[in-house]
Parts: C-alpha cells; structure tokens; sequence
C-alpha cells in the first residue's frame, strides 16, 4: 500500500501498478461473488468482475425488471442468476448492493447465510455506521468490508469499458480472517476501480451523504436554479439561460476541469473571466459555508440517515418521490435543457 502526501496529508492508496488485476484474481480464485441487487452499482460491478474472470453470481428478486436486466446480461436463471437468500447461501463474498431502505427490510433474510470465513462487502456505509437504527449488525466471524466507487454505477462500467477506471474509497469494519483487506482491495481493482484510497465505513458515508445534499446534486441544482431564475426574470430567453447556466458547465468547463484542475480553468480563460471568477468566488464560499457546516452536522448526528430511513421506509414513499421528480423533470429550465440536447450535432 502506497502512501501519498497530499499538502501534509498522508492518504493510503493501492493503484493497479502495485495490485495487478493477476494479483486480485489470486487472492480471490477460490471466492463466488454473490451480488445481491442489481439496480444502481449491481449490474456494473457484476458485468465487470465476470469480465475480469471472476466467479460471479446474481442474487435479485424473480420476476422483477432488475432480474430481467441481469438475464439480459448473461446471468443464467438456476446457473448465476437466483433469488436473493439461493445467491447468499452460495456466495463466500456477499455484496450487498440493494438500496439502503431495502438492505434494512432484507437482512433478516440474509443474515443466516453469513457463517464463519465469509466477506459482507458494502459500497456504501449507512447500514453498518448506522446499525443501531439499521439493525445490520454483523456476525462477528466474518469479513466487514467496503469498496465505494466515486460516481454510479453506469459510470463505472462505461469507464471499464473504455479502458479506464472509476476511483473508489475502500474500508475494512471487520477483520474475522486476516485476509479482509487483501479481499477488499482485490475486489475493487475485481470491479475495474482507477485506484483505491483508504478511508473508514464512517467517513465514507458522512463524506458521501454531504456529498450528494451539496455540490454533487442538491446544491449545484440549487444553484442551477437560482441562476436560470434570475436570467429569466431579467429576460433572458430559456435556451441563453439554459446556455448560460447548465450547457456551457457540463459540455464544455467541466471536462477540462476534470482533465486539468480548476486552477488550469482559472489561467486559461479570458482575463475578463479570470477577474470576475477571482473577485466572486469567495463570495459564494462564504455564502454557502453556513450551509455546509449545518448539512454536516445533520449528516454526523444522524439526522440524514434518519430522515432517510423513515421516508424510504413510507409504503407511498414511490407516489410521492415520483411527484417531485416530475416537477423537477416539468421544470421550465430542465424543459429546455431537453430541446437544446436535441439540438447537439450527431455524431
């Protein structure tokens, strides 16, 4: 395991230089996979450790769509494709890829089928940091583990599929065997991971909760709105507000920043751009830091996950997310975003 210094900040990192993909498959020739659920992560961190030659199996609830879509495949009914508790009796890695709600109504279910020597691997850490109100309370004779790819699953198998790799965190809980962290960093270079950095079940979750409420998704939507808004209102057509707002970021800024760094953005822009960025920016720091620290301390306190829990766990808990997905997909602003991708040239 290497170490980086990051600014004075020593990070463990594992890179596939040092842990060849030759490497995971000998720590884990003599493992069957079993991944449970196969919506999100599922399909491509199943379709990439069967790629990868590893012996994976399905394990998904019989007559559903994420169960045709793993038929689809290539997952054969009765071969490497069962029902959840068959896939779990099977497997000696059990990844349990289902929802946060439906890893919470499925482990009694499960739980039986953790005997000694096995590996629980987890992408996300809500059940386990949260595991009094979860109730996912391991075995203490087998292997607690987490790889967590940084973005979704689709990401992470069109990247594999282009030759490159989704960078993931990794976090050891429990080790029952001595071989937990072998296991876990073979299973995430398995699923086609960039590269690994350590961290804990508890910072995942925290860092990944923040993550998603704020700059990931609820505050650049936030702030997608407020800046469309305020275009609008001032009589900016829908297509220049879109432009100006959404278009331009994610076509056009935000792959030269993933490619360069922010700081590259910074000194390769007009000077007129540059100025304004430079004099502005601290103004929105400052102006959303409050809001951070206060999204923070909900996710620590376990308030998020509360929330979460209580609402995902709703029998309308579907009516009612759909309802605001659709307002938020009838939205003027995303409205237009539809007509102007329309619009892109084909290629």
């Amino acid at each position: 395991m290497a170490k980086l210094n990051f600014g004075g900040t020593i990070e463990n990192v594992v890179t596939r230089d040092e842990f060849p993909l030759s490497k995971a498959r000998e720590v884990l020739k003599d493992e069957t996979i079993a991944i449970l659920g196969y919506g999100v992560q599922g399909p491509g961190q199943a379709l990439n450790l069967r790629d990868n030659g590893f012996k994976v199996i399905v394990g998904q609830r019989p007559d559903t769509p994420s169960w045709d879509k793993a038929a689809r495949d290539g997952f054969v009914p009765g071969e490497s494709l069962f029902g959840i508790e068959e896939a779990a009796s099977k497997g000696t890695v059990i990844q349990y890829l289902l929802s946060d709600a439906a890893q919470i109504a499925v482990w009694p279910m499960i739980k039986p089928y953790l005997t000694a020597g096995k590996a629980l691997y987890f992408s996300h850490g809500f059940g386990i940091t949260y595991k009094e109100r979860t109730g996912i309370i391991p075995p203490s004779d087998v292997d607690v583990i987490l790889v967590a790819p940084k973005g979704s699953g689709t990401s992470l198998r069109r990247l594999f599929l282009a030759g490159k790799g989704l960078n993931s965190s990794f976090a050891v809980f429990q080790d029952a065997t001595g071989r937990a962290t072998d296991r876990v960093v073979a299973l995430g270079i398995g699923i086609g991971s960039g590269y690994l950095f350590e961290t804990t079940f508890q910072k995942e979750v925290y860092s990944d909760l923040t993550g998603e409420r704020g700059t990931l998704m609820g505050a650049i939507q936030g702030i997608f709105e407020a800046q469309y808004n305020e275009l609008r209102k001032h009589g900016h057509t829908p297509s220049e507000a879109f432009n100006e707002t959404v278009e331009e970021l994610t076509e056009s800024l935000m792959p030269l920043v993933a490619e360069n760094g922010m700081d590259w953005m910074y000194a390769n822009c007009s000077t007129t751009a540059q100025r304004g960025a430079l004099d502005w920016k601290n103004k929105f720091r400052d102006a959303v830091a409050p809001v951070f620290s206060e999204l923070y301390g909900s996710v620590a306190s376990g308030q998020e996950a509360q929330r979460s829990i209580d609402t995902n766990s709703q029998p309308d808990y579907r009516i009612k997310l759909e309802e605001e997905l659709k307002e938020l997909r009838e939205s003027e602003m995303w409205q237009a975003g539809k007509v102007v991708r329309s619009l892109r040239p084909k290629t």
